[in-house]
């Protein structure tokens, strides 16, 4: 379990344009504020500046780090990249590029917000891999460089050392992720709550949601939402969902899928692995215990979706999750 430093890149030159400041500030918000309280030391973050020539508009930034600051960096983010190299096909500057390359063979966690995608594709790192970025620039991103797996339909895509998002809220959504995988779920979790922010949006989720429903009546599911929560270890059924909130079972389904892009029992399942793994973090309870009372059954039924959603086995999660204060049981 450790936080690590990250390094950000900062196009100084080219100028940052108003509309990509939020890009840049997620990661200064989630990475750069110490939270000693979640977790000491917090993460140590770097604003790395391209070094280019001023230029004539957009928001210039200095910042004493550099290109070569990204190599021996923990992760390295591209939050976006100028438009004119998205859509006029302006090059990128090729000090970048070669330190982005340099940065991954020293072992650095290669992320992109947005746009950034086009600097790690242009660096050659997502040749052959899994990728996203904003949908209104997949398909130019997937014309331009035909060895990466763009997928257009999903908030963000983890491919183990190197992950990409979508734009804007998506870009958090993949931040928060880094500290849950990096630091755990409870953590996470309450960085979530003191941004005012949904504590966990799986990257399969989709980038656009037909929001058919009004707004104000999607609030109506949050009730039932905090009941089922609440009883993760019950068996709990689509029917039983839908008569909670005073619905028909299609009617329930359709409106959870149109407010969160997922199906009810595909989020029954997300909030059931997370409860696991706050108890893998927190509790020393045994796996079978911790298989009931997340609601996932078994020891082998939690170790089969743990592997097939995670990439690891719960008790190897737990082993990366140390703790240093006395287990209460929940």
């Amino acid at each position: 379990m450790s936080a690590g430093s990250v390094a950000v890149v900062v196009s100084e030159g080219i100028g940052i344009p108003s509309w990509d400041l939020y890009e840049l500030s997620i990661p200064c918000t989630v990475f750069g504020k110490p939270q000693s309280d979640l977790a000491d030391p917090w993460y140590d973050l770097r604003l790395c500046g391209t070094g280019e020539p001023p230029a004539d508009s957009g928001l210039l930034l200095r910042t004493p780090y550099g290109l070569d600051d990204l190599v021996g960096a923990d992760t390295v983010i591209v939050p976006s990249v100028p438009d004119s190299c998205v859509e006029e096909g302006k090059p990128l500057p090729q000090a970048l590029i070669t330190a982005l390359r340099r940065a991954y063979e020293g072992g650095a966690r290669m992320v992109s917000l947005c746009t950034g995608a086009f600097a790690l594709a242009e660096a050659g790192l997502l040749d052959g891999r899994p990728a996203t970025a904003h949908w209104m620039h997949t398909a130019l991103l997937a014309e331009r460089y035909p060895k990466v797996r763009v997928d257009d339909s999903v908030l963000y895509v983890d491919d183990g050392d190197v992950l990409t998002s979508a734009g804007l809220t998506a870009g958090l959504d993949l931040c928060l992720h880094l500290v849950r995988r990096d630091l755990g779920a409870h953590v996470a979790n309450q960085l979530a709550r003191r941004m005012v922010v949904p504590a966990h949006r799986p990257g399969g989720q989709a980038q656009f949601i037909d929001m058919s429903v009004p707004a104000a009546d999607d609030e109506g599911l949050a009730p039932v939402l905090d009941w089922a929560r609440t009883r993760l270890d019950q068996p709990l059924t689509v029917d039983d969902l839908a008569r909670r909130a005073a619905m028909s079972p299609r009617t329930f389904y359709r409106r959870l899928q149109a407010a969160t892009g997922t199906t009810p029992l595909q989020w029954l399942l997300d909030q059931r692995l997370g409860r696991a793994r706050i108890l893998l973090e927190s509790t020393d309870l045994p796996i079978e215990k911790i298989g009931e009372l997340s609601g996932l059954g078994t020891a082998n039924n939690l170790r089969r979706h743990f592997l097939r959603h995670l990439g690891i086995s719960p008790s190897d999660y737990r082993r990366a999750f140390p703790r240093t204060t006395p287990a209460s049981s929940p």
